[in-house]
């Protein structure tokens, strides 16, 4: 019996729906997901395991043209990495979105690997549409093949993993066949916590925070969990807090309960915040973030 293995790097502009892809191939929430642009903002794999194949999904960052700061940077060479070092690429498409692609575009005409264009959300569309979609953009990238789907419905998903595995290379499994993901349980924490950030703060905080996990401690019952959320202003600091606290504990509370139904145990969970200007900028605190350029 033959064993297919190989990396499949799921790559787009922002807020294409990416993370949702990646969470129903995996079969698992490990990719945050909010309405916001810059949702993602690491690399993160989901490994996929059965049998006779391993798939190992990268959900990259959305494609930032013009980076402000050296963490958009960072971002950035998680794509380049992306479109090196994959057995496949999904380059996924919002079929709502009225946007320019030509310079993806160009730099996809570049790569030799196989390539899929996925058009996503065509749940808001009409068949019509959908349909001219596809004719343009086999004439825009021939050798690609284009596949409709809506992730957040689960549609023609199942094909598109089909068609993924028929790709894959005769491979022995990269992983122990009991990973789910190359990422560590202190960052699936630090995303929970971002991701209500995301949800619940208007304007420019939910892109001018970070958080950090400084301390994480289980037992056999509970895990107590110190976490930071660092801003760039003290303006935000008092926004992140609200009124006699009441913001961050809707933010810890409702990220508690997410961590603890992902992790399966009791959390204790303590959130406070730092104002740290110009951190975007700080090599070394972007370091400490987890924003390793490739």
């Amino acid at each position: 019996m033959t064993h297919k293995s190989g990396y499949v790097n799921i790559i787009g502009n922002p807020n294409v729906g990416k993370s949702t892809l990646m969470n129903v191939l995996v079969g698992e929430k490990l990719s945050i997901i909010t309405s916001k642009a810059q949702t993602t903002r690491h690399r993160i794999l989901g490994i996929v395991n059965h049998d006779e194949y391993q798939i190992i999904f990268s959900d990259t960052p959305g494609i930032i043209h013009n980076p402000a700061y050296k963490m958009h940077e960072v971002m950035n060479s998680h794509i380049r990495t992306a479109m090196i070092d994959a057995d496949l690429i999904l380059y996924v498409v919002d079929v709502t979105e009225r946007v320019s692609h030509e310079e993806n575009i160009s730099k996809l005409r570049e790569t030799s690997l196989p390539l899929f264009v996925v058009l996503n959300k065509i749940d808001l569309s009409n068949q019509e549409d959908v349909m001219a979609m596809i004719v343009n953009w086999k004439e825009m990238l021939p050798l690609a093949q284009v596949f409709p789907i809506a992730a957040a419905h689960n549609f023609n998903t199942e094909g598109l993993l089909d068609r993924i595995l028929e790709i894959l290379p005769e491979s022995p499994p990269y992983f122990p066949k009991d990973e789910l993901t190359d990422k560590s349980m202190r960052f699936f924490v630090s995303e929970i916590i971002r991701e209500k950030i995301l949800l619940h703060y208007k304007q420019e905080i939910p892109y001018s925070v970070e958080v950090s996990v400084d301390a994480y401690e289980e037992s056999e019952k509970l895990i107590k969990i110190q976490a930071h959320i660092y801003a760039s202003r003290e303006s935000q600091k008092a926004i992140l807090i609200g009124k006699q606290g009441s913001a961050i504990k809707r933010v810890g509370t409702e990220a508690r309960l997410d961590m603890e139904a992902f992790i399966g145990k009791k959390v204790f969970l303590e959130l406070s915040v730092k104002v740290v200007k110009d951190w975007r900028d700080n090599e070394n605190l972007l370091k400490r973030f987890g924003y390793e350029a490739n």
